[in-house]
This record gives structure tokens, C-alpha cells and sequence, in this order.
């Protein structure tokens, strides 16, 4: 069943045509990723379809009672409410109810005889309502998305209007998850998340039942929730059924075949208008030719002309060339330590980088990623043991911040100051390859975009020729394109390389070793890329789950086998019936403290890193809250003889 359908939908903005008649059909259930260049108009095909904007030409039609979930880059959010509060507004109703059974529960506290009767048979109408929609499940739920996302409940009560951008987008994020959507529109939803909680949101997303659109920049999130690309490129879509790695590769054969056939078609035209220009002025064969004539005039009115397929954009071409070549050592760490008050980042860290070799590093925000590089280049001391950059090295060194950018000084100034020799004409031919143009490369830094920014700071790497780089999250103002011949230039790179960086599929291109830090200030080395690092993470998960799976069985004979002796020695079924009523007592206060711990636990914003964890300690809740209940019924029947 189609959930939205675009007929010979157009959107212009200023008299420019974003969208140019296309049509379009998203089905129920649909996982699609909706990719192509800043300004390409897929935030504007969002805002098409949740009605935000109006077509100028053309007709949406969505289904009946289809729900539609949005997050924009930009999200509004009350900022009076606390953060708990905003993210809970998508259960009003649920709220509501569970307030009505409040109120009920008191009333049937203060009544007797039939009207308690009624009040508890309209008490038990409404609990039932209220557990089929969800329950008390709902405070639950909202603790495991706010955990995914980073948040724990001693965030619960901030206000929202003092929270950062970022936070706010994830509260933002984490209020739409909550909703019972036929259909999510997701706008950059990674775009202020670290590894941990992209990790979280892919496999929340992987689940979801309903349908998905996702416009990001993270390849790797695309090809594991993705199904379906369209990609939006002059003014119109092309629909490919398959995942984002696969696109790549059919988008160039469907180009290559585009341009056959065009140049084809100009075989063909070039030889009917020869044709007609040759035989027009001869009696026998003037009416062949203006019948040929007016054939091709029908083509280009038809639109059966066609227009020369783009195989190339504009990309920055970067080429990194080492001056000269450095020494076998790059970078030691001998027993290194850093902590900031009670934060540990690092206790007795050891690591050793040669020439030639490429480390990534992966983290959650705040783990020292960032620290580690400023402590290679000497701007940080460790508390102890030492980090040692070997000498004579020049090294290139990308700042995620861009505070080697002077917000006063022209765009050219910055590069041309690594080689002050050469004349201007050349700087300007050097930043063209990094599609800084024109007008582009006289502006001040301060009036740049983000992304204008990030290559001006590339192309300033660059031209300075350096034995090594040390680069911090070099693709975060960067689009697909730009990133893609980043990628291409580091893999050719001969020089040895350090790179931060939440962008898992340009650490598989990039990188041939591994550094994982954690919170606690341990660290993983692993040789490899990030996949080759997951699939073997994965390996030991399934193995320590499959161990626990073969104790769980092991204890679930053990347990029939102690029935079966029970039942055979004619000791009572029920455990209860054998203990007094201090021990029954006893056994229940150590259950309802356990029962208490697990709600602690479940409140953890890290425990819903661990989906096999969370749902060990359901199953716990569940078994506590069964035995629970026995012993409370055996307590009864004890106090009562």
C-alpha cells in the first residue's frame, strides 16, 4: 500500500526550479535513503510530503490516517519544558489515562458497597485499555531510546533551553523515535551523535517496524537501513532498489550507458542534418528533407532530444605529496596517563605508529580522541609516562574546531602562507581543485560555510606537503562527493596518518589499524578496519552468548531434575509452603530490593549500548516479579491460619 504518492510534483523557490515534475511512490514499510548534493532539494521533498510546502505543480496524495514522523535539522522544542517532559508529550493520551486510574484508584479508596463495585469495574475497563496501548511500558521505552542517545536520568530535569544544539537534537531525535509513525523522515540524524549512539540508532532503526526515509551523509548507516536509494540530482529522482554500496556502483553503469546513448543519438542527429542541409535545395528531394525536418523539430518538442548526461561534478582533487620521506618511527606512547579531575581518558597507554601505517581511532564524545592528538603535537602534557612525536617530522594537522582559520584573513591568505614564494595565479589554481572558486577564495574565513571552511583547511594540508597527518573528524562539514575524493587521496597517501573519526565507512577505506577508547580509559588495538573490528566484536558476542545460552539450559535441567526429586520424595510443589512467615517475609524484601536495583539499572543510560544485557534483565524482572507474586500468596495464606 502506497503511504505517499507524488504525481508530476514541481517546487521552485525565487524563480529557481528545485524539483522539476517527478513522480514518485513510497510503499508501506519502505527503508529508503534519499541522497544527492547540499541544495539538491531533498529537505524540500520532506517538507513536500509532510505538507509543509505546497507543490506549485502537481498532486501529493497521501493515505488515509498515515501518521508521519519528522526530524528536521533545525527542531523546535519548548524551552520552558525539562528534558523528560518534552520527550514525553508523545504520550499524552497514555499520560492521561494513566492519570484517570490514578484518580480512580484514590476514589475507590474512599467507597463502599456498589459504587466501589462500579468504580472498580470501570477501573479494571480502563487499566485494560491502558495496557493494550502500552502501559506503564512507555517510562521504560523512553529510558532506553534517552540511554541510546547518551542521555541518563540526572539529565531528566534539565530545561531544554539551556541543553546545546546538539542535545537539543537529540531530544529531538529521541521525542520522534517515541512515536508510533507509519513513516519517519529523518534529516541528518547523525549529524550530532558519536559511534556509540549511530551504533544504537542503526539498530533501532533496523527494527523498526514502520516505514523510513533518511537523508545522511553516514554511508555506512544508509547501508545497513537503507533498502532503497533515490537519489536527487537535477531537479528530478532516480529510484535504485538497493543498498547505498551497490548505488554507487549502478549509478556508474546507468551514467556510462546514459552517456552511450546520448552520443549515439548524436551520431544519428548529426547524420539527418547533414542530410537535410545536403538534399533541401534539390526539386526531387526538397520534401524528404523538410519532412525529416520537421520530424526532429517534433523530437525537441516531444522532449525525445536528449540532454547530455553529467558523469563528472565539480569535486576537489586532492593529492597529498609528502616533501620527503620521514623516519621508520612515527609515534610512541610509553605508559601514558591523562585524567581531568575524576575522568580518567588514559591509564598506562602504550602505542607504537611506523611509517607508512594509517590509524583510526574510534570513541564516544569525551573518551580523549581529541586529547591524544594535541598530546602528539605537544599542546597537552600527560600526567604521566610520555608521548613522543619523533623529530624532524613535519606534520600536517587537521583541527575539527578550525581554529588554525584567522576569521579576518582572506580564504587565499591561509593557503598561500604555507608557500609564500609562488604567485597568486597558482595558489588559485591550487584551491580550484578543492571547488574554492571565483569570489570563493577572497572571502574571509568568518564568512565561509562550514563545509567552505573544511577545504580551505584541507587545501592549506595540502600545500604544505607533510610527512604525517594528524587528522580530527575531517569530513564533518564535508558532503559525500568532497569525502569520497578525500578518501581516494589518503588511500594513495605513502605518508603515515592518525585520524578521529565517527564516519565508520571512510575508516574502512582509509584505515589499516584500529585504537577503540572507552570511558573508563581503556583502550583496544585491533589491526584492521572498522568492519573487519565489528564482525570480530559480533564473533565474541554470539560465542559468550552462546555460553550463557548452554548455562541457562544447564541450569534448566539441573531445575527439572530437582522437581522431579521433590516430587518423588513428596516434598510440597509450592517452596513457600515449607518456610515460616519471618523467611516468607525475608525472601520478599529480598526480591523487592532486587526489583528496586533493576529499576536503577534500567534507568542507566549505558545499558541500552547492550541489547543482550537489557534483555537478560527483563527476563530477570519478570522471573522476580512471578516469584514475587507466589510468596506474597504464600504470606497470605500463612497469616491468615
Amino acid at each position: 500500500m502506497a503511504l505517499v504518492q507524488l504525481q508530476q510534483v514541481s517546487k521552485g523557490f525565487d524563480g529557481q526550479v528545485v524539483l522539476d515534475r517527478i513522480d514518485l511512490s513510497i510503499q508501506q514499510g519502505e527503508r529508503i535513503g534519499l541522497v544527492g548534493a547540499n541544495g539538491a532539494g531533498k529537505t524540500t521533498l520532506f517538507r513536500l510530503i509532510t505538507g509543509q510546502e505546497q507543490p506549485d505543480s502537481g498532486q501529493i496524495q497521501r493515505a488515509r490516517r498515515v501518521r508521519i514522523g519528522y526530524l528536521p535539522q533545525e527542531p523546535e522544542l519548548d524551552s520552558e519544558r525539562s528534558l523528560l517532559e518534552e520527550v514525553l508529550t508523545g504520550f499524552e493520551s497514555l499520560r492521561r489515562t494513566e492519570h484517570r486510574l490514578q484518580h480512580l484508584a484514590e476514589q475507590i479508596g474512599h467507597e463502599q458497597g456498589d459504587t466501589q463495585r462500579d468504580l472498580m469495574r470501570r477501573y479494571d475497563r480502563l487499566l485494560a485499555e491502558f495496557e493494550a496501548q502500552g502501559g506503564y511500558a512507555y517510562h521504560t521505552r523512553a529510558q532506553e531510546v534517552l540511554g541510546g542517545l547518551g542521555f541518563g536520568p540526572q539529565d531528566y530535569e534539565q530545561p531544554i533551553g539551556v541543553l546545546s544544539g546538539g542535545q537539543k537534537c537529540r531530544v529531538a531525535l529521541a521525542k520522534l523515535l517515541l512515536t508510533d509513525s507509519d513513516l519517519l523522515l529523518l534529516d541528518e540524524p547523525t549529524n550530532h551523535l558519536d559511534m556509540e549512539a549511530t551504533d544504537w540508532l542503526e539498530k533501532f532503526l533496523t527494527a523498526y517496524d514502520g516505514g523510513l526515509m533518511i537523508v545522511s551523509h553516514d554511508r555506512f548507516l544508509l547501508d545497513r537501513v537503507a533498502s532503497k536509494i533515490i537519489d536527487v540530482e537535477d531537479r528530478g529522482v532516480t529510484v535504485y532498489g538497493c543498498s547505498y554500496t551497490h548505488y554507487v556502483e549502478s549509478k556508474k553503469v546507468r551514467l556510462l550507458e546514459a552517456e552511450r546513448t546520448y552520443e549515439r543519438q548524436q551520431v544519428w542527429l548529426q547524420h539527418q542534418r547533414e542530410y537535410i542541409e545536403r538534399v533541401k535545395s534539390r526539386k526531387d528531394t526538397a520534401k524528404q528533407a523538410r519532412g525529416r525536418q520537421r520530424y526532429l523539430d517534433r523530437m525537441e518538442r516531444d522532449g525525445k532530444l536528449l540532454d547530455k548526461p553529467v558523469t563528472q561534478r565539480h569535486k576537489a582533487k586532492i593529492v597529498f605529496t609528502p616533501s620527503e620521506r620521514g623516519g621508520d618511527m612515527i609515534l610512541r606512547c610509553e605508559g601514558v596517563a591523562k585524567s581531568y579531575g575524576e575522568q580518567v581518558l588514559f591509564r598506562d597507554f602504550n602505542l607504537e605508529l611506523q611509517q607508512g601505517q594509517k590509524l583510526g581511532i574510534v570513541g564516544p564524545n569525551g573518551c580523549g580522541k581529541t586529547t591524544l592528538l594535541r598530546m602528539a603535537l605537544g599542546r597537552v602534557q600527560p600526567d604521566a609516562g610520555q608521548v613522543r612525536l619523533y623529530e624532524n617530522l613535519s606534520v600536517g594537522y587537521y583541527d575539527q574546531e578550525q581554529r588554525q582559520l584567522e576569521p579576518d584573513a582572506r580564504a587565499i591568505d591561509q593557503v598561500w602562507s604555507q608557500r609564500p614564494a609562488v604567485d597568486e595565479l597558482e595558489v588559485r589554481s591550487f584551491m580550484a581543485l578543492f571547488a574554492l572558486r571565483g569570489d570563493e577564495v577572497f572571502k574571509r574565513a568568518g564568512d565561509l560555510s562550514g563545509g567552505q571552511q573544511s577545504r580551505v583547511l584541507l587545501a592549506r594540508l595540502v600545500w604544505a606537503q607533510p610527512q604525517v597527518l594528524l587528522l580530527d573528524e575531517p569530513t564533518n562539514h564535508l558532503d559525500i562527493p568532497t569525502t569520497e575524493v578525500l578518501e581516494e587521496s589518503l588511500q594513495r597517501y605513502p605518508g603515515s596518518i592518525v585520524l578521529v573519526s565517527h564516519d565508520r565507512y571512510f575508516l574502512d577505506r582509509v584505515v589499516d589499524r584500529l585504537l577503540v577508547m572507552h570511558r573508563d580509559g581503556v583502550c583496544d588495538f585491533f589491526l584492521g578496519n572498522y568492519s573487519a573490528y565489528v564482525q570480530r566484536k559480533q564473533q565474541r558476542e554470539t560465542g559468550e552468548a552462546a555460553a550463557r545460552a548452554e548455562a541457562e539450559r544447564a541450569a534448566a535441567t539441573a531445575r527439572r531434575r530437582e522437581h522431579q526429586q521433590r516430587k518423588r520424595t513428596g516434598k510440597p510443589k509450592n517452596a513457600g509452603a515449607t518456610l515460616s512467615l519471618a523467611e516468607l517475609e525475608a525472601a520478599i524484601i529480598e526480591r523487592e530490593q532486587r526489583l528496586a536495583q533493576l529499576q536503577d539499572e534500567f534507568a542507566a543510560p549505558d545499558l541500552y549500548q547492550d541489547g543482550d544485557r537489557v534483555r537478560r534483565l527483563k527476563a530477570e524482572h519478570q522471573q522476580l516479579e512471578q516469584a514475587l507474586a507466589r510468596l506474597n500468596a504464600a504470606w497470605h495464606e500463612r497469616a491468615e491460619d
